[in-house]
């Protein structure tokens, strides 16, 4: 295992913004207003990604620019809401999304430097990479709604490019954006049709009426009583702070170890499991306030598209995830045994069931609040970005945008393995890496270099 931290000179890859502007759907629809789940409601919040294309003589930056633009001109017919804008509904007192046409984003750029000067580290994300995704279009009125998604293409010096895409999360989860890709590259090609046909009905994760919550739900709070409460901990605060960043990688054969470490022979052992079971360690004991609390909390997606009865159709393009609450002891995360962690999550999410989902729901739908705990491991290992065939091939890489966000870790695959990108102020983060190193060095046969 190897942590790394970020090429200074990689946080500026000198790129120049040459063209905004809308994109609009190719046909007219008749205006709506799209309902929104309690999950929706809860992601109200940017999720942006990056991907990465070798130069194609067939397919120069600019005529992917153009095929790009005219496939979203396609499936923005289908996926209206995307060109659509967040409205309060004042009678329901919930956010719904009005299918107005008003348009997504479209941001054409480039860099100065080729894919090779940005080297080896171009498999990891990277604070540069904030660069290839604009959130806001800059040149709209002031009267004029920002988009709910923008995409970008970056052109390199090498003829290589990045696609980058910004969208509110209240638009997807990531295997509905992983859906909504795959249509876009599909009409990228001449005549195609659509590579999956999306589920567009988000009242199947309507709440009952009246709502019944038959389960308890520690891992959600009522905003009410997290005002009350003062500073109790939420992962969905986003105080601007000055943050490091690290990315601790995980060959195959660090991660075998690990699992041989924690010695689970009654359960099947996940590679996310162990890898969230070390970053919620280290994270929970290098805290500021870690001394004065006897229970930490992490939190980590769960898809239910399997889980209700009958099953969500796989390509549901609203979000159909619940952020998965375990807790355990300081005592516990600092003395305890690396096995008892990892059964914590690998147990996590049993008790997510059908009726769990429509308690969550109903809970929801009674109290209008949000997850609660200390920190979210997020998973993008099965989502597939870079399986999505375009017309120029499939990206080389494909990474979350490193965001302003402490209380978030990001589990990746990079070369073969697994990458952990954390992002602490510097204390904690020099306690973080104190503690990563001294697991580390009392694991016997795990073999770790710091390379900074």
């Amino acid at each position: 295992m190897t942590t790394l931290s970020p090429v200074p000179s990689m946080q500026d890859l000198k790129v120049t913004y040459q063209d905004y502007s809308l994109v609009f759907p190719s046909l007219e629809s008749q205006r709506k207003s799209i309902f929104l789940s309690n999950i929706d409601q809860i992601f109200n919040f940017n999720l942006s990604i990056a991907n990465f294309f070798k130069p194609k003589p067939d397919f120069p930056p600019e005529i992917v620019a153009k095929r790009l633009k005219m496939a979203l001109e396609k499936i923005l017919v289908s996926y209206d809401f995307i060109a659509g804008r967040l409205k309060l509904n004042d009678k329901l007192g919930r956010l719904e999304i009005d299918c107005n046409a008003a348009g997504a984003g479209f941001v054409v750029a480039s860099s100065e430097l080729s894919l090779d000067e940005v080297g080896g580290y171009i498999n990891y994300p990277n604070l540069g990479y904030r660069q290839l995704v604009v959130e806001r279009l800059d040149n709209l009125a002031p009267e004029v709604d920002q988009p709910l998604c923008v995409f970008q293409v970056t052109s390199f010096k090498c003829g290589g490019f990045a696609i980058g895409m910004s969208a509110n999360h209240i638009l997807f989860d990531g295997l509905g954006a992983r859906t909504c890709l795959e249509n876009i590259a599909s009409q990228a090609f001449d005549g195609k049709p659509f590579a999956v046909t999306p589920c567009h009905n988000r009242r199947i994760l309507a709440a009952r009426s009246p709502p019944q919550v038959v389960f308890p739900h520690p891992e959600l709070i009522d905003l009410n009583q997290l005002v009350s409460r003062g500073s109790s901990p939420s992962v969905f605060d986003c105080v601007q702070e000055e943050l490091e960043l690290r990315i601790f990688k995980f060959s195959s054969t660090d991660i075998a170890q690990l699992k041989e470490k924690a010695k689970l022979d009654t359960i099947k052992m996940s590679t996310f499991a162990v890898v969230a079971a070390l970053m919620w360690r280290c994270k929970a004991l290098s805290a500021d306030n870690e001394k004065d609390r006897v229970l930490s909390t992490l939190l980590n997606f769960i898809d239910i598209r399997p889980r209700l009865n009958p099953p969500l159709p796989p390509s549901y393009s609203g979000n159909a995830v619940l952020l998965a609450g375990v807790s355990a002891t300081y005592q516990e995360l600092e003395n305890g045994p690396f096995s008892k962690l990892v059964k914590i999550i690998s147990d996590g999410g049993k008790e997510i069931t059908d009726e769990y989902v429509k308690s969550t729901l109903d809970w929801l739908e009674v109290h209008r609040g949000i997850p609660y705990g200390d920190y979210i491991v997020s998973s993008w290992l099965r989502i597939g970005y870079d399986e999505v065939i375009y017309p120029w091939g499939k990206p080389i890489y494909t990474c979350p945008v490193v965001n302003h966000r402490k209380d978030i870790c990001w589990i990746f695959p990079v070369d073969g393995g697994v990458g952990a990108l954390v992002a602490l102020p510097a204390q904690e983060m020099e306690r973080f890496e104190a503690l990563f190193h001294k697991f580390v060095a009392s694991s016997g046969k795990l073999h770790l270099t710091s390379c900074l």
